[in-house]
């Protein structure tokens, strides 16, 4: 009969580099059942991965000291089991941990213990060749977070950890050798710079609509009344009363529904760059993107008429003019002037009307005639860093349509990775008078047109 003496301690392992502790979720094994070598004992939940913990050896479950559901801090004993041989080898016991290491999760790309501490993905890996995979080609999520952010190839980046593995350290190292490169290279190429550079406009990671610092609300108090530990009322201006009125309307006689879909706007960039120059000294005003945009849109709606309609109790009403509502948010509303037959303009046309009536919403000089007439809304969120975002209708109309920030992301063409300016669009439908079809169609049909533009097209 075996004595307690034989019995060896199951501690918790660092199943990620900055994990400290995880959660038992089940045991696989019960007290008195055997098991071989490598066989799971019991399952270890952390924040990113569920993984089974294996045994190092062949043995016999004894004591279960956590139970599931309680979470351990790393290196804490979970159970005690006896080895079939209790004279075991520690060089068995470093190969068994070897093994154990190399079949750590891949399936969510969750860093891998690196001192060898035993963690198996569920349902991944076969263990009899995870030992064979290079560790290098093993992403933790911070390195792929940050490739993504700065569009690394991680092809590129020499790995400094365990066979191989790229590290955090070692993508920062890369990026600070690349901006070192870039910065020299730009120095040498600064004299002989031509007008192609043009084409080659940096794109802001976020905010890309931006066109001036973003400001704190100057909020006015009258009256204020403290109510202790820094409390205070802030009276409710008429705007404010009339958006909250009006929102309290849509999302109470509007069924709301929401879809998004992913635009390639990497030629739009390229032709904004191309052209926004000289439309400054010919018009004087900005050239943004919002002005391709409502463009797309526009032509889509002609497409899909039954965009731009209102719900009429016992009909629908569908509007004969395309009248798109502008959303142009101050430092304390937001309001929604009208571009009047926007069917009829180019894109010169648009941005004159985009830069008239947000110019004239920020000075606060809109008129009622302004106002009125709307028949579709586009939401220019992007302008904030948004990349998605659930927008409200505007009442009555039938839908309401945002565009996201633009970002450079990798994407997939042809099966290989391209670096490629992206955008969302959210829309927002009356699900009385639209559904998930005709909404797809069209959003296809603005993806369409934004994807259509090309360094040839014309702005008149």
């Amino acid at each position: 009969m075996s004595t307690h003496t034989n019995w060896k301690d199951v501690t918790m392992p660092q199943l990620a580099e900055s994990l400290v502790n995880a959660t038992i979720g089940k045991w696989l094994k019960r007290p008195g059942e055997s098991f071989d070598a490598y066989e799971p004992i019991c399952e270890v939940i952390t924040d990113k991965v569920i993984a089974e913990l294996p045994s190092t050896e062949a043995g016999v479950m004894r004591d279960i000291l956590a139970q599931e559901g309680e979470t351990v801090d790393v290196g804490g004993i979970i159970c005690r089991i006896e080895p079939v041989q209790a004279v075991s080898s520690s060089a068995d016991s470093r190969v068994a941990q070897s093994h154990i290491a190399s079949t750590n999760v891949t399936a969510s790309n969750v860093p891998h213990d690196q001192s060898g501490n035993s963690a198996r993905s569920i349902g991944t890996l076969d263990t009899q060749h995870a030992g064979q995979q290079p560790m290098a080609n093993r992403y933790s999520p911070a390195v792929l977070r940050l490739s993504n952010e700065h569009g690394i190839d991680l092809l590129n980046v020499q790995g400094s950890g365990i066979g191989g593995r790229i590290t955090r350290k070692d993508v920062l190292t890369y990026m600070e050798q690349s901006a070192a490169e870039h910065v020299a290279a730009k120095q040498v190429q600064q004299p002989s710079a031509s007008s192609d550079t043009a084409y080659h406009v940096p794109v802001r990671n976020s905010g890309l609509h931006l066109a001036e610092s973003s400001r704190i609300p100057n909020i006015v108090v009258e009256g204020q009344t403290e109510l202790g530990h820094g409390e205070t009322f802030v009276d409710i201006t008429p705007i404010r009363q009339t958006i909250a009125s009006r929102m309290r309307q849509s999302v109470t006689e509007i069924p709301h529904a929401w879809t998004m879909i992913e635009v390639d706007v990497t030629n739009l960039v390229l032709l904004r760059s191309k052209l926004k120059d000289e439309f400054m000294r010919k018009e004087g005003i900005n050239l943004t993107y919002l002005a391709f945009v409502l463009k797309a849109i526009v032509n889509a709606i002609k497409d899909y008429p039954i965009m731009n309609s209102v719900w009429a109790v016992d009909k629908i009403i569908v509007k004969r003019d395309i009248n798109l509502s502008l959303a142009v948010g101050t430092e304390d509303s937001v309001m929604t002037p009208v571009i009047k037959h926007a069917d009829q303009k180019n894109i010169a046309g648009l941005a004159r009307e985009i830069e008239e009536l947000a110019t004239k919403t920020r000075e606060g000089r809109l008129t009622l005639q302004d106002m009125q007439g709307g028949t579709f809304t586009v939401n220019n969120t992007g302008s904030f860093g948004s990349i998605a975002s659930y927008p409200i209708i505007n009442y009555p109309q039938a839908a309401i349509i945002t565009f996201e920030s633009i970002v450079k992301r990798p994407v997939v063409i042809n099966d290989m990775l391209a670096v490629r300016s992206m955008a969302n669009m959210c829309l927002s439908l009356d699900h009385r008078i639209l559904d998930g079809v005709i909404c797809g169609r069209f959003l296809q049909r603005v993806k369409e047109n934004l994807e259509s533009y090309s360094l040839d097209t014309k702005l008149y």
